[in-house]
């Protein structure tokens, strides 16, 4: 079982000195990966529905801007040495796509092989119109060919293609990944397109859930899984082979809090309980939790991560916990 953090990439605590100290504490307490978020731009007016606000609303100020992603990761390579990289997730249509193979590849190469591209088609209709991006209405085909593209990329020399949206004859694209098969895709979302995207395409599965209205509760987790899973055989692939991730806020209550009445939101609660959620989720196929750090301040998310280290990933059985 991997366990991982999704990094401020915006906002107050979107700096050179918050991020290392969260890495570092990442990578000292032996967590697996930490992941970073995408936006080029932000429209100041707009009607697109964000899908994880149950009020569909997108935050569209921050006193620091919006750190860009790839770079972001670049930074964070240089400040550790074995903590996996990956986006959580990088909107495909928003980039060239060979500007995007070769930044990554190079990117694994400089880390010794430590990318995960988690990749999506994005929400915000205007940020595609500020990039003069394909259509947002063709976003899916995008990606897919985006994708599939990329892969190309990083496993042919020279690499030709012939698509819809993209078109090139023999290029020498070096330096391919440091990975042996390329950087691995996890397809966000969960959508039936998606869920179709992550089975038949893709290297895992990677949805946020618990952030209304978008929850994944075990029921609906496990029947998306199982759909992926169908998707996968219906492409010739071991199902086996696709990952299973799932992102979440976490919140660990310390030992003297008592637990909160009434219903609970998952993995918000006493060590006990947010074990207990790991147990139900890992036993629905995920290996990979990606976590946003549920605290007021940089002291409250250090702590977090000792905290779920000492009191909840040190307990679980042989048979889940990460060897």
């Amino acid at each position: 079982m991997d366990f991982g953090f999704a990094l401020p990439g915006r906002g107050p605590f979107a700096t050179p000195e918050v991020l290392v100290k969260l890495a570092h504490k990442a990578e000292a307490l032996r967590y697996s990966s930490i992941f970073v978020t995408d936006h080029v731009v932000i429209p100041m007016t707009n009607a697109s529905a964000y899908p994880y606000s149950p009020s569909g609303k997108f935050a569209t100020e921050w006193t620091n801007g919006y750190l860009e992603p790839l770079t972001l990761m670049s930074f964070l390579a240089g400040e550790t040495t074995r903590l996996r990289l990956g986006t959580s997730v990088l909107v495909i249509p928003y980039r060239n796509p060979v500007v995007t193979a070769k930044m990554l590849a190079t990117l694994d190469v400089l880390s010794g092989g430590r990318v995960i591209l988690g990749a999506g088609v994005g929400w915000f209709k205007e940020e595609f119109e500020a990039l003069r991006a394909e259509a947002f209405e063709r976003r899916g085909p995008v990606t897919d060919e985006y994708l599939r593209l990329m892969r190309e990329c990083w496993s042919r020399e020279p690499v030709s293609w012939q698509g819809s949206f993209y078109k090139m004859e023999a290029v020498s694209a070096l330096p391919k990944p440091r990975q042996a098969g390329g950087i691995p895709i996890w397809t966000g979302g969960h959508t039936d397109v998606a869920l179709r995207r992550a089975g038949e395409l893709s290297d895992g599965w990677h949805p946020i859930g618990l952030r209304p209205p978008a929850m994944l509760l075990p029921e609906e987790f496990r029947d998306k899984v199982a759909i992926v899973h169908d998707w996968a055989r219906k492409a010739g692939r071991d199902p086996r082979a696709v990952t299973i991730s799932f992102r979440c806020p976490l919140e660990v209550l310390p030992q003297r809090a008592k637990p909160a009445g009434g219903d609970r939101t998952l993995f918000r609660g006493t060590a006990a309980q947010v074990k207990g959620d790991i147990m139900t989720y890992a036993a629905l196929g995920v290996t990979h939790f990606v976590f946003d750090l549920v605290a007021p301040d940089l002291k409250g998310q250090l702590a977090l991560m000792e905290r779920f280290a000492d009191e909840v990933r040190s307990r679980l059985p042989r048979s889940v916990k990460r060897a």
